[in-house]
């Protein structure tokens, strides 16, 4: 049974109260890393603890499956690790303070979270893995009437933080719309072909929702699951069916670990990739065993994680018609841990031309093939993955199973 930092319902015990939260989080997606954690301009240490112990943070959303798995399922154990109970949080940027000072030692992170990171903020993040694909969609109220994404202007819509595959890819979509996003005081008119975007910790999205504060979200499950079962939302779109198998949140060591202790670094991603095979071959119990109903790592109900890693009809998402690519064979939720050098790169270039809260200069010279080789490191887990082959999407015996065709169409 999981001894998170949660009780039996939705409501969270969280560690860091709201006022801090929010200041965290403003000024974390300004870019200011370093000034906001009172550390040096160059976060080039490792604060960890001196043990061996794997400590866990992460955010009650289905992206964090991986590391759940390994954990309910004893496959740290397995490789000889011990690993303490993994530790709820509600927004990202307490999860991204618990890492640089050393509180976790593996986490999950939004992709462009290390690249923000790393080569903002000079911090020695690797991505090992993904957590997973696909897994997050773009949802409005029913009381907007929205059936397209041209459909948005003069809207509000609330992402998880600005450095986001989320943010990124509505902010695609909105530009093929014809729509400009911007970012201001939610009580300043808009002009008709305005989006205006604001950040919010992905629990506060539903009930934000219901209670008519935005006018929708786009964010990681089962909160779009949530948002239809409990908050009247009605689902737009599908982020997989517009990047077909985009990485989302990707598993985060840091480099100064990783390179202390290469043995132990093998056996965290073995249990990894072992935990992603499970996962993407048992949604329907995964999704059990993670809800509140279960073992009580997600404060969210047995049927809300369930549709959140399993339904996923076209019939059903007809109108709006959310699946545009049934032909793309991909699911709701997918787990596939290898992390694709070609996706990196495409989203690289994709953060360039995506707004954000703060200074984002650093991304004008950053050259995404560099990033694909110095952000990502990837020894581990083709190891892993040589142990379970069919946690990898393309066949490990073919002319180049480490590269991929990226395929996105809004």
């Amino acid at each position: 049974m999981c001894n998170c930092n949660h009780d039996g319902d939705s409501n969270v015990d969280y560690t860091i109260n709201e006022g801090r939260r929010r200041f965290l989080l403003d000024s974390l997606a300004a870019g200011g890393l370093a000034a906001t954690l009172g550390l040096p301009g160059v976060l080039n240490t490792a604060m960890a603890r001196t043990d061996d112990v794997v400590r866990i943070g992460y955010l009650p959303i289905t992206d964090a499956t991986p590391l759940l798995v390994a954990h309910n399922r004893g496959y740290f154990e397995d490789e000889g690790l011990e690993v303490a109970q993994p530790e709820l949080i509600r927004g990202w940027s307490p999860l991204v303070e618990g890492f640089t000072r050393g509180r976790y030692n593996l986490v999950h992170l939004l992709k462009p979270i290390p690249v923000w990171m790393r080569y903002n903020n000079n911090f020695p993040v690797k991505i090992m893995a993904w957590a997973h694909t696909n897994g997050s969609a773009v949802l409005m109220s029913q009381a907007s009437g929205a059936k397209e994404f041209a459909d948005l202007g003069g809207t509000q819509i609330a992402v998880p933080f600005w450095y986001s595959v989320h943010n990124v890819l509505l902010q695609m979509a909105l530009r093929q719309a014809g729509l400009e996003p911007v970012i201001q005081d939610q009580s300043a008119e808009l002009a008709p072909n305005q989006v205006n975007l604001a950040i919010m910790p992905p629990a506060d999205m539903p009930p934000a929702l219901a209670a008519g504060r935005i006018d929708g979200f786009t964010v990681a499950e089962p909160f779009n699951a949530a948002g239809e079962l409990l908050a009247n939302g009605s689902l737009l779109r599908f982020t997989g069916d517009i990047w077909k198998n985009h990485p989302c949140c990707v598993l985060c060591m840091n480099e100064q670990q990783v390179e202390a202790n290469p043995e132990r670094t093998q056996k965290v991603l073995n249990a990894l990739v072992r935990a992603e095979l499970y996962a993407q071959q048992n949604k329907a119990e995964t999704a059990e065993m993670l809800s509140r109903d279960g073992e009580g790592y997600l404060p969210m109900p047995a049927n809300v994680v369930r549709r959140a890693m399993t339904h996923y009809d076209t019939d059903y998402y007809d109108e709006p018609h959310a699946i545009r690519h049934a032909e793309w064979g991909v699911g709701r939720i997918d787990f596939s841990p290898y992390p694709f050098p070609s996706a990196t790169r495409e989203l690289v270039r994709a953060m360039n031309k995506t707004l954000v809260g703060g200074d984002k200069t650093f991304l004008e010279d950053l050259d995404p093939d560099y990033v694909a080789n110095d952000l990502v490191d990837d020894r581990f887990v083709r190891r892993a993955l040589e142990k379970y082959p069919d946690a990898h999407p393309l066949d490990l015996s073919g002319e180049n199973p480490w590269e991929r065709e990226e395929e996105i169409s809004v």
